[in-house]
């Protein structure tokens, strides 16, 4: 299970959101489950979030800081 301020990369693209697979962002909110959700915040170089993004687990990994 993820928590918060965790770093995740999407498995797939999300084009509604304009997010490659690949993007890399943190979880800001852990919602309760079944099944577990996650809010994801993606932003650009300059730290500005350019997504906010409810994802399930299956669909992003974990990945080290």
């Amino acid at each position: 299970m993820l928590e918060l301020y965790d770093v995740v990369e999407l498995r797939e693209a999300t084009p509604g959101e304009g997010l490659p697979a690949g993007a890399v962002g943190t979880v800001v909110h852990v919602f309760d489950g079944p099944p577990p959700a996650y809010e994801v915040e993606f932003a650009d170089a300059d730290g500005r979030t350019v997504a906010m993004v409810t994802l399930r687990t299956d669909q992003m990994m974990h990945r080290d800081a």
